[in-house]
């Protein structure tokens, strides 16, 4: 999700890579989940998370549709965020101690967060977000740490490829003006890399990597 902000007014100024100590460690929260309510549509889902949660929890995409997440458009796409619920707009993997029943498999962007990503000549970095938590005084740790993802290099990877693919496919639909062409390519999107469950017994990212390739070539992104 693109922001139009300058940089220099929601970060510290710098930009750190996976082996940076940064100031992120929330010291487990202590009973803090405002970051898990009112956040919007925000918490938007890539492949890989929503293919975590249909894993662990054993739901088709459908049968997440029905609770845990939503479609919306994000940056002239359509894609899928958590779901949140309730007059304090929680979301509904929160539980009534307030803390997270999805925590070991949880978004990219709750993991990232209080941190975010920089894109830029196609490649990607992080900084850190100095409004967005309201935990004071946090600890220094190391990025990959922070982030908790296995294969962290190949997780990156998958992240950039996502984005730029995501970005090229806007740019060319908004290029050509064809809004039954940006319709068709939403739905293909959501039917190749969310609808259509990726194999758990076999290695994501070239899963993954298989799918991207065939997308560019199908829809000449």
């Amino acid at each position: 999700m693109r922001r139009k902000v300058r940089f220099e007014e929601i970060s510290d100024g710098r930009l750190y890579g996976l082996n940076d100590m940064v100031k992120a460690d929330c010291g487990d929260c202590k009973g803090c989940s405002a970051c898990c309510q009112g956040m919007g549509e925000s918490i938007v889902l890539d492949p890989l998370d929503v293919h975590r949660l249909a894993v662990n929890l054993g739901l088709g995409f459908e049968q997440l549709m029905e609770r845990h997440i939503e479609l919306h458009v994000v940056d002239g796409l359509i894609l899928p965020n958590l779901k949140l619920a309730g007059a304090d707009e929680r979301c509904t993997f929160l539980n009534e101690q307030g803390r997270c029943g999805i925590h070991g498999f949880r978004p990219g962007i709750c993991r990232l967060f209080p941190l975010g990503r920089y894109y830029e000549d196609r490649s990607f970095q992080y900084f850190l977000q100095v409004h967005e938590c309201r935990k004071e005084n946090r600890a220094k740790v190391k990025v990959k740490k922070w982030i908790d993802t296995p294969d962290s290099k190949a997780y990156e990877k998958f992240i950039n490829d996502w984005h730029y693919f995501l970005e090229d496919l806007d740019e060319m639909v908004s290029r050509d003006g064809d809004e039954g062409m940006r319709k068709g390519s939403c739905m293909y999107v959501l039917r190749q890399f969310y609808m259509t469950p990726f194999d758990g017994e076999q290695d994501f990212y070239g899963q993954f990597q298989e799918r991207l390739e065939r997308a560019r070539v199908d829809l000449g992104v």
